[in-house]
């Protein structure tokens, strides 16, 4: 069984054009083209189709999610592993709606706030096992104890500065700005003034991180998809790293 592009289109929540664009680029090729010219896709084009848009929803650009599909070997483990992260992030985000309903609801009825209740799905420690692995245990215990010492104004003025960095890099890389110029260097320090701010950061404290680690945690802006989204995509996080290594090689 197969479909038209406009029964496609219409499934998916695109259109026919974006299609049409998807085969123009070699991400999704029809499965036939019929002797009217139309496209039609099959099961196999409708799986590659959702992790299209499941890759897309996480910030990739197109040309990152070709590379990630042709990297990827068996769709269905591929589509698993999503799955799980997808599960997880559903679980976050049902923990904050109700944190933030809880919020509303005191506001509304002249409640006391509960602070311990106003945080729940705004969980740090799902990376625990990632930063361990990459930083040692000792990084992840000194960080995570640092961010439980936090006050709950604390840790919202934390999470406030460290959003507007991240829309303030999606806006310079928008504008064309120059990752060596004076705007994106700016940005740069800042962006090692805050992995400086965090104890367990490898070769922070005062002096600030490595040259090494600033580099490589550029390089893994990239590398690691999930980054992406902070950036506003793959180029975005590319714009990141570009600045951040030329930051590195100037003052590091």
């Amino acid at each position: 069984m197969d479909w038209s592009i406009q029964e496609i289109a219409k499934l998916a929540g695109t259109t026919s054009r974006t299609l049409r664009h998807y085969d123009d680029i070699g991400l999704l090729a029809p499965t036939r083209v019929g002797s009217n010219g139309y496209r039609y896709y099959d099961d196999g084009a409708l799986v590659r189709l959702q992790r299209i848009l499941l890759l897309r929803d996480l910030g990739l650009g197109l040309p990152a999610i070709g590379e990630v599909l042709d990297r990827e070997g068996s769709a269905g483990h591929a589509l698993r592993s999503h799955l799980e992260w997808l599960r997880r992030e559903q679980h976050r985000l049902a923990r904050q709606i109700a944190s933030v309903e809880h919020t509303i609801g005191a506001l509304e009825g002249g409640e006391r706030l509960m602070a311990e209740n106003m945080f729940d799905g705004f969980d740090h420690t799902r990376y625990r096992e990632e930063v361990e692995e990459r930083w040692g245990e000792d990084a992840y215990a000194k960080s995570d104890a640092w961010w439980r010492s936090m006050s709950a104004d604390e840790k919202t003025a934390w999470q406030q500065r460290l959003s507007q960095l991240n829309r303030d890099w999606i806006s310079a890389h928008e504008r064309g700005v120059d990752p060596a110029g004076d705007e994106a260097q700016g940005l740069a320090q800042r962006q090692f003034e805050w992995l400086r701010g965090i104890p367990g950061t490898p070769g922070g404290g005062s002096a600030g991180p490595t040259k090494e680690y600033f580099l490589g945690l550029a390089e893994m802006y990239v590398a690691d998809e999930r980054f992406g989204a902070n950036y506003g995509g793959q180029a975005g996080a590319g714009f990141v790293r570009d600045a951040m290594t030329a930051y590195a090689e100037r003052e590091l």
